[in-house]
């Protein structure tokens, strides 16, 4: 497809029929294997019909079916520690002192023990269990942008962006008075990918002002603006 692109505009140049930049830009490109635009090819098919007796091709766009993407959730671990701490009870002091009735020494030790029990059932306590709270990141699902912040009549701007989707992305230009002034259906690459040409000139690119560029994947639509001097 570029070699008999590459042959039109050659045949073009040569017979000076055209915009000498338009034709010398898309001449590069195509030398350089770089990316061109369906407003360049149809701007030099155009010409070729005009000027060298060309057939107008007739271009079919596949439909590709769209998957959706199903995001990873991430199952929070919760940790529980527990601990206890248990205080013994210090060894008791030997009496020195002989007691006639055995009885009674025997209901001293016995009270005694109950309470070093419940002293060290008191100090005893149980740790909450720690929950670890688990920190998620919000991936770029759709992002455009542009090689400059500003344009002049003629100038090329360079669009490019990412996409989480799969298929193809559409593209277009709106002028200061929300009319479109360019649109194009862009391939995404298997990373997710496009990037593309278009050239600031044409119906609709009379007026100075801000214009905006958008692009829409079918499940939503992001812009930019730059500035545009006739």
């Amino acid at each position: 497809m570029n070699n008999s692109l590459l042959d039109d505009v050659k045949a073009l140049l040569d017979k000076d029929f055209g915009d000498d930049r338009i034709l010398k830009q898309i001449y590069r490109a195509c030398e350089n294997n770089e990316v061109i635009s369906n407003y360049e090819r149809t701007y030099v098919q155009k010409l070729a019909e005009k000027h060298l007796g060309k057939r107008p091709e007739i271009l079919r766009t596949p439909t590709i079916e769209q998957k959706p993407i199903i995001p990873d959730v991430a199952i929070p671990q919760t940790q529980s520690i527990q601990k206890m701490q248990t205080f013994q009870p210090e060894p008791s002091r030997k009496s020195y002192l002989k007691s006639k009735n055995s009885k009674t020494m025997l209901g001293i030790t016995g009270l005694a023990l109950l309470i070093i029990i419940a002293v060290a059932a008191s100090f005893s306590f149980d740790v909450p269990p720690k929950v670890e709270t688990p920190t998620t990141t919000v991936p770029v699902t759709l992002s455009v942008q542009s090689d400059l912040s500003s344009y002049n009549k003629k100038d090329l701007i360079s669009i490019s962006g990412v996409s989480n989707t799969s298929g193809t992305v559409n593209l277009s230009i709106e002028n200061s008075n929300n009319e479109l002034v360019w649109a194009e259906q862009v391939s995404l690459k298997s990373n997710g990918a496009y990037s593309t040409l278009a050239i600031a000139g044409g119906q609709g690119w009379e007026n100075s002002g801000t214009y905006t560029i958008k692009v829409d994947n079918g499940k939503e639509t992001k812009s930019i603006t730059f500035a545009f001097k006739a």
